[in-house]
């Protein structure tokens, strides 16, 4: 197969197995193209890509941005804050007037859970979710899976333990799927306040030991407290939750085994996992960094072809 067999990136729930493999397939090529002198390749030169952010991001616009430019598409970047989004634009309007300047691509980060669908329903534009409230944020889950296999050689039949906010976390929903896709074993962990009710039917272990949890893995992705979606107090204080699922170095060094430690960032060092985890030689967090500008230029790079 040389196409992928969807318009747009909504979700890793849209894509099958073999979809994932072409965009790895089209991220090591990538990959390769980063490392050369001149990083620079012409494929979506006639391509006009706007970044369309109603949401706070850094590493995840600067990363496509970068990967826009890698492929000489022209980029507009539009952000909420300071837009006609304050004074009661509709999301359909804001994206309809982007596409008046003849934009082929949006890039979208939304507050709203489903946005990115709604979008795809009613413009012309191929769409990409860059994440979407709780639900999906795709092009993590396939930097993150393409980051295991690029470094291990494979991705079925390991043991990947998401730890943290599972409950307000997009990446890990999106992380699940992904990893399922390409038979990977798949557990979470976390205080039970932050573990989904049903998360169980998903086909994942679920674990509230983080010792028993990294004993168990082969690679473990360690998520942020999403302190900013969170309405209520689900742990008594970030000094507890670091107490009892914190990833540190002595923690690691006691397992008797190397496990791969993994971030999508941004990481609250001393809450989530320790500075002496996160640099430690367990970690490939910067590798996932170098690995999603490869990713998200396979995905635009893809989805442009199919336009």
């Amino acid at each position: 197969m040389s196409h992928l067999k969807t318009k747009h990136l909504l979700g890793i729930k849209n894509l099958d197995k073999e979809d994932i493999e072409l965009i790895f397939r089209t991220a090591s090529y990538f990959k390769e193209v980063l490392n050369r002198p001149i990083k620079k390749v012409p494929p979506l030169r006639d391509v006009t890509i706007a970044n369309v952010f109603f949401e706070n991001s850094t590493r995840t616009k600067l990363s496509f941005e970068l990967a826009e430019k890698r492929l000489s598409a022209d980029v507009i970047n539009f952000t909420a804050s300071g837009s006609s989004v304050k004074k009661g634009e509709t999301l359909l309007d804001t994206v309809h007037n982007i596409l008046a300047m003849k934009v082929d691509m949006v890039v979208m980060r939304h507050s709203s859970s489903g946005a990115p669908h709604f979008l795809a329903r009613h413009i012309n534009a191929t769409i990409i979710n860059a994440g979407d409230g709780t639900h999906e944020h795709p092009t993590q889950a396939l930097l993150d899976t393409f980051s295991i296999l690029d470094k291990t050689g494979s991705v079925a039949g390991k043991r990947v333990v998401i730890v943290g906010d599972i409950l307000h976390s997009r990446v890990a929903l999106s992380n699940i799927f992904a990893l399922q896709l390409l038979q990977a074993e798949v557990m979470v962990c976390g205080p039970p306040t932050l573990l989904p009710k049903h998360i169980g039917e998903l086909g994942v272990k679920v674990e509230t030991n983080i010792r028993k949890a990294l004993a168990w893995c082969d690679v473990a992705n360690i998520l942020r407290i999403q302190l900013e979606r969170q309405q209520m107090k689900y742990f008594p204080s970030l000094r507890e939750y670091s107490q009892y699922f914190g990833v540190n170095k002595p923690l690691l060094d006691s397992l008797n085994k190397e496990i791969l430690i993994m971030h999508p960032g941004p990481i609250n060092r001393g809450v989530e996992i320790t500075s002496d985890a996160a640099d430690s030689d367990h970690s490939i967090i910067l590798e996932q960094v170098e690995n999603g500008v490869a990713v998200r230029m396979a995905v635009l790079y893809l989805l442009a072809e199919m336009n």
